[in-house]
This record gives C-alpha cells, sequence and structure tokens, in this order.
C-alpha cells in the first residue's frame, strides 16, 4: 500500500485531487481511524463504517459545502466529519468543549442541517431546494442521505409526498442496511427487502409512483459504483432517490455480526474488536433494566398489560418483554406519534398500555399526548426513559424539558422516582389502575441495589415524603437528583440545618405537605433535573404566589439554554446541580 493518504486530506477540495483508483485506499484508511478513535473515546460505529464509501462519493462527486448534505440521522457522519475539516480534532468527539456527535451548523459550513432525532432530512434538504429555485439558482443540489428505519417514519413520508409534486434539485439516498439501533420493522421493511431480493415491487415501484427518478438497488459498499451512479444523477434535475445497499460494520467483523451492539459498543480492541468488559458485578441495575423487568414481572401476573416502543426496545429494556410475550410487545419503528395514539386506541378497549419513549423523542408526539390521550383522559402509562441530562449525546438528546411540557396539559399525572424502589412501585401502581394518563420519567443509568424479592408498595398518587428533618432550609427534590441533596448535606458541616423533601409528584402536588412546608421555613430551595423554566420549581413558586405565602425560593435545575456534550457530572456541574456546589449552596444559608 503506498503512502497515508488519509493525513493529507483535509476537506474535500483535497479529496477530489485523488485518483478514483485511490479511493478504495482511502476507504480503508478511513474506517480504521474511526475504529481507532472509537474504540478509545468510544461513541457510534456502526452506521459510520457502513457508509464509508458513500460519505467518500458524496464529497468526491459533489462540491460541498456549496452543495448541501444532509445525514439522517446523524450516526452516520463520523467518516463525513474527519473528511470535511475535522480529523485533528475527532478524538474530541462527543466530550465537554469537543466536536458534536452529531452534525450541527454552527461547527461546520459543511454541515448543512442539525440532526440527533431522524426522519428529519427529506423535509430539511426540500426546504433549502426549493430556496434556492426561489433565489434562482437551478444548479445547486440537495442530498438527503436516510436510513431504511429512519424513512418508516410518517415525517420522511411526508416529505417524499411533498417533493414528488415539485420540480426540486432533490436527491435522496437510501441508505438501506435493514437496521437502525435495533432491526428495522414494519411493511415497509419488508418492500425494501423484497426489492433487493428483485422480487415484483421492483416493477411496482412505490418510489417511482411518488414521481421520483428512481435508480437502484445498488452496493453502497462499491465506491466505483456508488460514484458512477452519484455522477449520472449529477445531470438529472428533479427529484431523484437512490436506494443503496450497505452493511452496517462494514470492516469490523463483530461490528458486521452483531449490528445491535456495535451501534455504540463503549470502548474496545480496535485490532480485534473485542469489547472492554466493564467491571459490572455487584453494580445496581440500569432503570432500564429495572423498568424492562419489572413490566415483564408485572405481565406475568396481568394478562391485560401491553408494552409498546418506538424503535427503541433495546435501549429501553422493552426488550425483555418482547422476547418473553412477543404478541403482546410492540416495536412500531421510529413512529412515536402512532405509538401514542396506538397506545390511546388499546386503551379505550380496556388494555393496560406501557408506552415507553426516550423523553427527548416524545417531544415529537406532542399533540398526540394532548389531543389522543389527555383531552380523552385515557389512562396511557408513558415510561420516559433518558429523562434529565443524558451526557456525552449531548443537546440533541436531553430529556430536560418533559416536566415543563408535561405539567401544563390537564388530566396528566407526572411522576419521578427517587430510585428504582420508586420506579418499581409506580409501575404496579400504574397498572392497578389509574383515572388518568400517567408519565413516569427516569434517567439512563444506574442509582442502588435492589431486592428483587421484595413485594411491589401501591403509591399514594400525589403524595410526597420527608427524607430527612431539618431547622433552617426545606430542600424540595423531584426524581434521582434527589440523591444529590443526599449526599451534599452528608458533606456539610450542619447538616441539621437542611430538610429535605422528595416530591416524586409534578403532578398533581403534594399542596398539604407544601402548606406545611412553607408555615414553617423561610427558605425554600427546589431541585429538579428539568428545564427550571415551568418545570417543578416553577409549579412551587405558583403556588407560593397563589397562597401568598412569603418565603424565599430558589429554583435550581437546567437553566435556560442548551446543554453540550460531556459526561453528566460535567453537566451537573455546569447547571449547579452536582453534589458539590449543592453543598455549597446549603451550606450558605
Amino acid at each position: 500500500m503506498s503512502d497515508n493518504l488519509l493525513k493529507n486530506i483535509n476537506n474535500p477540495t483535497d479529496l477530489r485531487l485523488l485518483d478514483e483508483g485511490q479511493l478504495p485506499q482511502l476507504a480503508q484508511e478511513l474506517r480504521d481511524f474511526i475504529i481507532g478513535v472509537v474504540a478509545v473515546k468510544e461513541g457510534h460505529l456502526g452506521a459510520s463504517l457502513g457508509v464509508v464509501e458513500l460519505t467518500i462519493a458524496l464529497h468526491y462527486v459533489f462540491n460541498t459545502p456549496e452543495d448541501l448534505l444532509i445525514w439522517d440521522v446523524g450516526h452516520q457522519a463520523y467518516g463525513h466529519k474527519i473528511l470535511t475539516e475535522r480529523r485533528a480534532i475527532f478524538h474530541t468527539n462527543r466530550q465537554l468543549n469537543g466536536i458534536s456527535g452529531f452534525p450541527k451548523r454552527s461547527e461546520s459550513v459543511y454541515d448543512a442541517f442539525g440532526v440527533g432525532h431522524s426522519s428529519t432530512s427529506i423535509s430539511a434538504a426540500l426546504g433549502m431546494a426549493i430556496a434556492s429555485n426561489l433565489k434562482g439558482d437551478f444548479e445547486k443540489h440537495h442530498i438527503a442521505v436516510i436510513g431504511d428505519a429512519s424513512i418508516a417514519s410518517g415525517m420522511a413520508f411526508e416529505g417524499l409526498n411533498h417533493a414528488g409534486v415539485t420540480d426540486a434539485n432533490l436527491l435522496v439516498i437510501l441508505n438501506d442496511n435493514a437496521i437502525g439501533i435495533d432491526p428495522s420493522v414494519g411493511a415497509l421493511k419488508n418492500y425494501l427487502t423484497a426489492v433487493k431480493e428483485g422480487k415484483n415491487p421492483k416493477k411496482n415501484n412505490m418510489i417511482k409512483s411518488l414521481n421520483f427518478d428512481y435508480s437502484g438497488p445498488i452496493d453502497g459498499n462499491d465506491v466505483f459504483a456508488v460514484i458512477k451512479e452519484l455522477k449520472r444523477l449529477k445531470k438529472i434535475k428533479g427529484p431523484k432517490f437512490l436506494h443503496l445497499i450497505t452493511t452496517k460494520g462494514k470492516g469490523l467483523q463483530q461490528a458486521e455480526e452483531n449490528q445491535v451492539k456495535y451501534h455504540a459498543p463503549g470502548k474496545f480492541d480496535a485490532n480485534t474488536g473485542e469489547i472492554h468488559p466493564k467491571l459490572e458485578e455487584n453494580l445496581p441495575p440500569k432503570y432500564q433494566d429495572v423498568f424492562g423487568l419489572t413490566l415483564l414481572d408485572l405481565a406475568k401476573k396481568n394478562e391485560k398489560i401491553i408494552g409498546i416502543t418506538p424503535a427503541m426496545p433495546s435501549g429501553s429494556s422493552l426488550k425483555f418483554m418482547m422476547d418473553a410475550f412477543p404478541k403482546r410487545a410492540f416495536d412500531v419503528g421510529i413512529a412515536e406519534q402512532h405509538a401514542v395514539t396506538l397506545s390511546a386506541g388499546m386503551v379505550t378497549q380496556g388494555i393496560v398500555v406501557f408506552c415507553n419513549i426516550y423523553s427527548t423523542f416524545l417531544q415529537r408526539a406532542y399533540d398526540q399526548v394532548i389531543h389522543d390521550v389527555a383531552l380523552q383522559n385515557l389512562p396511557v402509562i408513558f415510561c420516559l426513559d433518558r429523562a434529565g441530562l443524558v451526557g456525552e449525546d449531548g443537546a440533541t438528546h436531553h430529556g430536560a424539558f418533559d416536566l415543563a411540557y408535561l405539567r401544563c396539559i390537564p388530566n396528566m399525572i407526572v411522576y419521578a422516582p427517587l430510585n428504582e424502589i420508586a420506579l418499581q412501585n409506580i409501575l404496579y401502581t400504574a397498572q392497578l389502575g389509574l383515572n388518568h394518563p400517567i408519565a413516569i420519567r427516569y434517567p439512563r443509568g444506574r442509582g442502588q441495589i435492589i431486592d428483587w424479592q421484595k413485594p411491589y408498595e401501591q403509591l399514594e398518587i400525589g403524595k410526597a415524603n420527608c427524607l430527612k428533618k431539618g431547622s433552617k432550609v426545606a430542600v424540595l427534590s423531584n426524581g434521582t437528583i434527589g440523591n444529590n441533596v443526599t449526599l451534599a448535606i452528608a458533606k456539610m458541616n450542619n447538616p441539621q440545618t437542611i430538610a429535605h423533601y422528595d416530591f416524586a409528584f409534578v403532578k398533581p402536588l403534594d399542596t398539604q405537605l407544601l402548606h406545611s412546608i412553607f408555615e414553617k421555613f423561610e427558605n425554600i430551595i427546589t431541585l429538579e433535573d428539568g428545564v427550571m423554566k415551568g418545570g417543578f420549581g416553577t409549579a412551587v413558586l405558583e403556588f407560593s404566589a397563589q397562597n401568598n405565602y412569603n418565603s424565599k425560593i430558589q429554583i435550581l435545575g437546567i437553566p435556560d439554554e442548551f446543554i453540550e456534550q460531556g459526561t453528566i457530572q460535567q453537566q451537573q456541574q455546569f447547571c449547579n446541580i452536582d453534589v458539590n456546589s449543592l453543598k455549597n449552596i446549603f451550606s450558605s444559608y
């Protein structure tokens, strides 16, 4: 092999100076570079390995950044970042003050659109293409690279439907590897499989029927074939659709063979692909597993229980129930709106539905929560995973807004457990039957070791608890961030001054206890792992104003800004809700 090519490529202009025959070598070097960095620094691996050839071909054929390129979702974009002036700093990926793990407009001119959630690329690229037409620029190209799991989302179909009746210079590239984070599901997946196998759908092509110039499927890991087709498509005006077949994890045997595990494998050996074992013995279970295993246990005893998730069965641990009761647990694909209204429909027929969605993704189904669930007062049980600060995925994935956006909805019960035991008990309580929908929000990560043999306890809806008595300041916390309060008090020289209350229910609030607290304490601190504007602290402030109390209230939580990537500890420090910051705040009273 000749000298290293990648080290001399700082941007796509450098890339276009290479002979086409050199590109397979560059692809190998780019793969090795991604593997080498992710093995040590962690991150999303398989998706970017699968599109190395496509990434090179796109920047080789098109005139980026003048031609606009959008990745859907950003898991695929590591190679893109490395080829677009970020190779030297790629080792800072997903770290505090480093580059984002997803395309980000403020980070690079080559990142045409910010993408952390899926299925947005076609609409965004179409908007850019129509804007180009309006400005009289009919030569610029607008490219959306979308995965087969992402294209099954309703928003992607909306974009396709609109694009087909325009003359926009839009190229949609389907990266078809039959997997998102988990394997793709649904009728569209079956259709794409049939197309790949050369069956009848290729003749009765649904994409062609939407007025796209369709080509493919072709081997997306053959850089020469991809370049040839892109050059042809570059000469064609109007909406175009290229169907590529790729292998997620391409180039790393283990990543090809275990695509779910190697989506984001953690640290691993770059040479062997072997994942470094984590020292998990005697560690508490993850909140996700407490949810999944508790739901499975409840489902064994209550045949009315159904589980629903939009494309996150492994991440949410609904997989436990899917394996045990495949007819009672559903992965509906990347379709949060559908998941919510499907749940609502089931509940009307007396089914007990646990709808498990990452907090940041429920934002995509807000109207359905209001109109289809809360307005009709249907007791859907929403289990919101990854609530609060989530760490290295950063601003696109924090579950920071759920307390605020759910608290304002009539009929909603909003609950955040202090620990895994409380999570178990609220899951048990909810399936006994509620008169209203409930949102149960819990973080990623671990809390405390639990006794799986301990019987569940039925919780009183709206009840708060005093965890520690104190003389001077009342700290009212919501959710698992309350454990930071306990640790902070333990570090104080005068812990007797601090009283601590667990307000797990943001809605309904325990007003009886609040009256008692406000009558006793002149200084009250609220703490939440969510945005301060409109959240739990705001609810306490509203209560105070409505009842003409004069206590001083300090609200702690996530400030009115998007929190960038870093560790959860670093993010908590930034928000002044880590243990040491809380200790200093408490000690100042």
